[in-house]
């Protein structure tokens, strides 16, 4: 991401929400991977990584990374965008720009909106330092002088509410013709004596603390998931520290004085030339009407098989159905549920929720359908990190209509995307199924690559009900017939298809594995791959995140390729592909190629048989990647990524899929 708000090919205000991203991606990273790796040098746990590193070496290596890292952002914003936008008329003004005029909006705003809200705390034995909310945006002040009760503590804290804006739109009368942006943070240097009057402010810094976001709930040891969670997350926001943001002109004493209360190491204090929170500008691009800076808007065209108002039940009983988001609509996934709810021979509902939004219209759906009598169940996981307090209030709204709604297996994410609908047709009752590699939630479909399957294939639907059986009730269900599941049969069956490859290749035969997902670095599976192309089959791999593999070592996976896609929208499908003797398999997977999909979550892997549908999901989700030559970044012997030379015409998968689907009948 970071990459890509250099990228001087991106819209401006998308290099701007990129790099954004970026940060937003480091927060994250920092509460759970950084915070686990803490954890296991607190409990002085001696095992080692996949790269033979002791928790200790890993923090040392991650520290000087995530430090340049950081350094290469703000020069990215200082260097960059900053001046780019105040180019085209959009400024982040600084308190010494500010016109007087200007200056008496500020002091008008500040004490009108501001002044109000804030609560100035002086440290001193009955002002303990105040506990410092995750992530949340705060000031160090230091003062001279004593206060009417003659106390000169020296420090006192401010802490942002964080229901203030951080960025505020200057008025267009004060803007010159021009866009001008307050930051929040600003606003409040401005004016933080007027917190403290008659005292001396002799500086003013910001500083943000980064905690540890992990929860943790034993889950054979508590008898209520639900409301273990529900104490849990108020605990998540004073976790442990992991990380201490403070603004660069903060004096080292200060620095320390931080430093020390959340008991952190040089490491793990990062100077920021800017805000310190790079995430809440994220909000400009909203405030801008200016297309020529953005990406150009498109609307998700319909598939030619579900005009507005189609019966989908009819759609899909003349055969399997693909869509593939965010170039296709998702509005036909939200209309089934709903034609679903509304129809009178539909006797059950059954659905997995992973993130499905806080205001998710299939919910509310479902709740209809509950309410009006019918059979509804839902697999509703609790545990999906950073969502779980939504997730807990959709449950409660689901349970309140009537629904059954239940958390999955102790032990295990239910992160298996599942749709499946029994509708009594004449004297037989039918099976509908939806399957997908990303979650039901209409916002990121529009901003992540999925592939979704309908289908009424008796074979698939009935797998699909008995893994819904496997969510609600004890027993065993047998064997799947067709979808391969985590944590059965999913690991040993993708090893037995890359052991297929391996003895075609072997025999002489066409052999050839393409796969596309988001991680790749499960050990067991990585061995297969190298012998595999050892054996000769090439190996052709779409990873948008970690890989552990190495490609291109002599020996070992000569006939290994590696690339990765960063683009406008993040790749999220998993697509694997298995040439077997010019009698092609195609699997989409709700699952990565990593030990916990495989042994610790509930996934599902489906094979795409409809020879139609398949060559779709063959020629849109992995050949268009394969040629991409723009947006493509190979994955070197050495373990680091160079981007792809344009040689030629050049390629943009991204870009070619919406030119193609922009044709096709548009979307409401």
């Amino acid at each position: 991401m970071v990459e890509q708000a250099k990228d001087q090919t991106n819209p401006l205000l998308e290099r701007l929400r990129f790099l954004c991203i970026a940060s937003s991606n480091l927060d994250e990273f920092f509460e759970i991977r950084v915070a686990g790796l803490k954890q296991q040098v607190n409990y002085k746990a001696v095992q080692l990584g996949p790269d033979q590193l002791s928790a200790t070496e890993q923090l040392q290596r991650i520290s000087t990374t995530a430090h340049r890292l950081v350094a290469e952002q703000y020069r990215i914003l200082n260097e960059e965008l900053i001046p780019a936008l105040s180019h085209e008329g959009i400024g982040l003004m600084h308190q010494d720009q500010w016109s007087m005029r200007q200056r008496s909006w500020v002091r008008r705003h500040f004490y009108g909106e501001l002044m109000p809200v804030l609560s100035p705390i002086g440290l001193d034995p009955s002002h303990p330092f105040p506990r410092i909310l995750n992530k949340s945006l705060n000031f160090l002040v230091s003062l001279e002088g004593a206060d009417a009760f003659g106390r000169n503590s020296g420090i006192a804290i401010v802490q942002a509410p964080r229901a203030l804006p951080r960025v505020i739109a200057m008025p267009t009368e004060l803007a010159n013709g021009r866009l001008e942006f307050v930051l929040l943070s600003a606003i409040i240097q401005a004016h933080v004596e007027d917190l403290f009057p008659g005292m001396r402010v002799t500086g003013c810094y910001q500083f943000r603390v980064t905690r540890n976001s992990e929860l943790f709930v034993e889950d054979e040891e508590v008898e209520d998931l639900l409301r273990a969670l529900e104490g849990e997350l108020h605990q998540r926001r004073f976790g442990d520290a992991v990380r201490l943001e403070v603004s660069d002109e903060c004096p080292e004493q200060l620095t320390r004085l931080l430093q020390n209360e959340f008991g952190l190491g040089e490491d793990d204090i990062y100077h920021c030339q800017g805000p310190v929170n790079l995430q809440r500008l994220m909000t400009v691009p909203d405030f801008i009407s200016r297309p020529d800076l953005k990406f150009p808007a498109f609307i998700p065209s319909r598939h030619r098989r579900t005009p507005i108002n189609a019966d989908l039940f009819d759609v899909v009983r003349r055969g399997d159905l693909v869509l593939h988001h965010p170039f296709q609509s998702f509005a036909p996934v939200i209309e089934f549920v709903r034609q679903a709810a509304s129809d009178p021979h539909v006797l059950v509902i059954r659905q997995t929720l992973y993130r499905s939004g806080a205001d998710s219209p299939i919910v509310k759906t479902l709740v209809e359908a509950a309410r009006a009598g019918k059979e509804v169940t839902v697999v509703v996981e609790l545990k999906a990190r950073f969502d779980e307090q939504a997730n807990i209030e959709l449950a409660h709204q689901l349970q309140e209509a009537g629904a059954h709604v239940v958390y999955g297996v102790v032990g295990y994410k239910t992160h298996a995307k599942m749709l499946l609908v029994v509708r009594r047709e004449g004297k037989q009752l039918r099976r509908y199924a939806h399957l997908s590699t990303g979650n039901y939630h209409p916002q990121t479909t529009r901003s992540y690559t999925d592939f979704g399957l309908f289908t009424c294939n008796n074979t698939i639907a009935t797998d699909v009900q008995r893994i819904f059986q496997q969510l609600t009730a004890p027993g065993r269900t047998g064997r799947l017939k067709k979808i391969l599941q985590s944590p059965f049969t999913l690991h040993s069956g993708i090893l037995a298809l890359i052991q297929r490859e391996l003895e075609h290749a072997r025999q002489g035969r066409p052999a050839r594995i393409v796969a596309k997902m988001n991680s790749l670095v499960e050990v067991q599976i990585i061995t297969a791959l190298y012998a595999a192309s050892n054996a000769g089959v090439s190996v052709e791999l779409i990873v948008r995140g970690v890989c552990a593999l190495r490609p291109g070592l002599p020996g070992v996976s000569e006939n290994i390729r590696v690339r990765s896609i960063v683009g406008r929208f993040l790749e999220h499908s998993r697509v694997f592909y298995f040439q077997n003797d010019d009698a092609p398999e195609v699997y989409l997977s709700s699952a990565d190629w990593m030990g916990r999909n495989f042994f610790n979550r509930i996934e599902t892997c489906l094979p795409i048989e409809e020879r139609r549908e398949r060559e779709r999901v063959i020629k849109e989700g992995l050949e268009s990647y394969l040629l991409d030559n723009t947006r493509a970044w190979e994955l070197g012997s050495e373990g680091a990524y160079t981007r792809v030379a344009s040689g030629g015409s050049p390629q943009d998968a991204q870009l070619q899929l919406l030119e193609q689907f922009r044709e096709a009948q548009p979307t409401i």
